[in-house]
């Protein structure tokens, strides 16, 4: 039978782990399948970008992944590099409240407390603060509805200042959004579920949090990496791809369906057909693919935040880090232009030498990135001003390097689940074989993409098994 050509556009996570399993099938199955991997820039991985500075390893975009979402250590030991995967240390995370820098409650999950006494004794929080909290016990549940923001479901449950001085920082460091803005169910379904089953949000999450079980192994966390930094993990996947052209510096012009295949006009003008599609560059990069297609509205209407970090290497005793922890989340209401700063060298010990510090510190704000727009050397000033509100620094960076990601943080806003659906499902009856998938869908973490990425090659090869079985019956 004539080989089904599939396209993947976009070489980022998604696009990789689409084309690695795909590929798979492949091969374990004997499918007549052509597989072409499309990247519009130089080189592959998307925001996976690891930079190695002597004996550094530095993480530009994101420095790890739930190892509870078992798809991406999945992914890696799948291209034989599991030996690689190493946890993050344990230690405190603080969140800095009226300049100062307080724990964040044992318990807490996502900020919400599951241990009483942590709570009650933490300075976070007024005692009319930790009152208010405390009528999640005899707060009715809420009456079912689609969705609604998270600002707006945990302050109905906790009160403004366990939102504003917990659970908005944490999460903001999730998504980079506002908390007031982002979707419930398009983010943590789980605790609408808990509150509609049980009420009070504090008794059900205590109750489905399981015992801890790290308390026999204190040094290891709930995140992975790999040693040689995520970007290893890119190289791993691509050595793997021996059955699929990966074409790089390739952008898409132009996708039109034509008969049963897809027609993609590449800049240098060059055409390439494509019996199916799997698309997971940036989401406001398909209308202008495939213009003039009202069913794609909604892609251009997803907000997308702009952020960026800054990873300084210093000298040992340099910086003053008189809390025992690994790093920590701003409130939004603070007079601070970071958001957040991580102790890489306490969170990732095989990050940097023996005698050396790595801090990273991350800014952009929804609505507000003017910071990410200025020069190194300013972002440098403004962020070293800031942590020494914090901390006492006595020396320059040894060195330092500035990443930005430009609208890289799709916002999932309150609807963004329906309209999702309703995409995808109105995209099926008008371009049936074409597939959208990625952080702007459906998840941001990387197992989400993972997920996605392999979902992707299972509704591809459906698709593909079900046109092969008409043309079989045509012939």
């Amino acid at each position: 039978m004539t080989k089904q050509k599939v396209v993947i556009i976009g070489g980022g996570i998604t696009g990789l782990s689409a084309a690695f399993y795909l590929q798979k099938e492949m091969l374990e199955k004997n499918l007549p399948i052509e597989i072409k991997l499309v990247e519009a820039n130089e080189k592959l991985g998307g925001k996976i970008q690891t930079i190695r500075h002597e004996d550094f390893v530095i993480e530009r975009g994101p420095d790890s992944f739930l190892e509870r979402k078992t798809s991406a250590a999945q992914l890696v030991k799948d291209v034989g590099l599991g030996d690689q995967l190493v946890n993050n240390a344990v230690g405190r995370s603080f969140i800095l409240v009226n300049d100062e820098l307080n724990p964040i409650p044992a318990g807490a999950v996502m900020g919400i407390p599951t241990k009483i006494s942590p709570f009650i004794s933490s300075k976070l929080f007024s005692l009319q603060g930790k009152a208010r909290a405390a009528a999640d016990f005899i707060i009715p549940a809420g009456k079912p509805q689609d969705d609604q923001s998270l600002g707006h479901f945990f302050r109905r449950r906790l009160g403004n200042e366990v939102v504003e001085n917990l659970i908005e920082p944490l999460l903001s460091g999730i998504y980079a959004g506002d908390i007031d803005k982002l979707s419930l169910m398009s983010t943590f379904p789980q605790f609408y579920k808990v509150e509609q089953e049980n009420r009070s949000l504090i008794l059900g999450m205590k109750k489905s949090t399981p015992v801890n079980s790290q308390k026999h192994k204190p040094n290891k966390g709930i995140f992975l990496t790999l040693k040689g930094g995520l970007e290893s993990l890119v190289a791993g996947v691509e050595k793997k791809l021996t059955h699929t052209a990966v074409l790089k510096n390739c952008k898409v012009a132009s996708i039109k369906k034509i008969g049963e295949q897809y027609e993609l006009k590449f800049e240098d003008n060059t055409i390439e057909m494509a019996d199916t599609i799997v698309m997971t560059s940036p989401h406001y990069t398909v209308p202008q693919m495939i213009s003039n297609e009202p069913i794609f509205e909604y892609l251009k209407e997803i907000p997308a935040t702009t952020v960026g970090n800054i990873a300084m290497a210093f000298p040992e005793g340099t910086v003053k880090l008189d809390k025992e922890g690994t790093g920590f989340v701003i409130s939004r209401n603070a007079d601070f232009t970071i958001t957040a700063c991580t102790w890489v060298h306490k969170k990732w010990k095989h990050s940097t030498p023996g005698n050396k510090l790595l801090l990273r510190a991350f800014f952009g704000k929804p609505g507000d990135s003017e910071i990410v727009h200025k020069s190194d050397e300013e972002i440098l000033k403004i962020v070293l001003k800031d942590l020494n509100k914090v901390t006492e620094i006595t020396a320059e960076p040894e060195f330092y390097y500035v990443s930005r990601w430009k609208q890289a943080m799709p916002q999932y806003n309150v609807g963004h689940i329906e309209k999702v659906r309703k995409l995808k499902s109105e995209l099926g009856g008008k371009y049936p074989g074409l597939y959208l998938a990625g952080a702007p869908y459906e998840g941001v973490g990387l197992p989400d993409c993972i997920d996605q990425g392999k979902a992707a090659v299972d509704d591809v090869l459906q698709y593909l098994s079900n046109k092969m079985k008409m043309e079989a019956v045509e012939y």
